[in-house]
């Protein structure tokens, strides 16, 4: 994670976890109505021109590219993220959606790691973008990151 503490709070407190996470979290908040319509449904068509002989590739709907532009602009992503999987196991959706569910403030630099793997992986493998809204996995890792910063960020308040 490259988001620095202010060195005004005590490090890895639940004040610096919301304080480094909330404005990061806030900028992905608009995309969860359209990631909760959308889960359980195709997100991506392919295209092919068989005048032309050319390979099938996919065409997005523009919400989805537009949560992922903007996912990539934000200090969420990980390049490490493989490490959070092998630490906690997790090996298919069921074991992520399992994990976020249960998932503690203490726990958002893993939340993190599971979007990362979505958003990162899906720059070279397409399909990751549409099967993480299908299964559900990127809709519920916004919406639990963003309760937890409610959440503790209204108990510090």
């Amino acid at each position: 994670m490259s988001m620095e503490n202010d060195n005004n709070v005590n490090e890895n407190s639940v004040e610096d976890i919301v304080s480094r996470y909330r404005p990061e979290v806030s900028k992905l908040v608009p995309y969860l109505n359209w990631l909760k319509e959308k889960c359980g449904s195709e997100v991506a068509q392919s295209y092919s021109n068989s005048d032309l002989k050319s390979m099938p590739f996919p065409v997005y709907d523009s919400n989805l590219l537009a949560f992922v532009k903007t996912a990539q602009t934000t200090n969420l992503l990980d390049r490490n993220y493989v490490y959070v999987y092998t630490r906690n196991h997790l090996n298919s959706a069921k074991d992520e959606l399992a994990f976020i569910q249960k998932a503690e403030i203490r726990d958002m630099d893993d939340l993190a790691g599971i979007l990362s793997k979505y958003i990162l992986s899906g720059m070279t493998k397409g399909s990751v973008w549409a099967q993480g809204v299908y299964n559900g996995v990127l809709y519920n890792v916004v919406k639990k990151m963003d309760d937890l910063c409610k959440f503790w960020g209204q108990e510090l308040s």
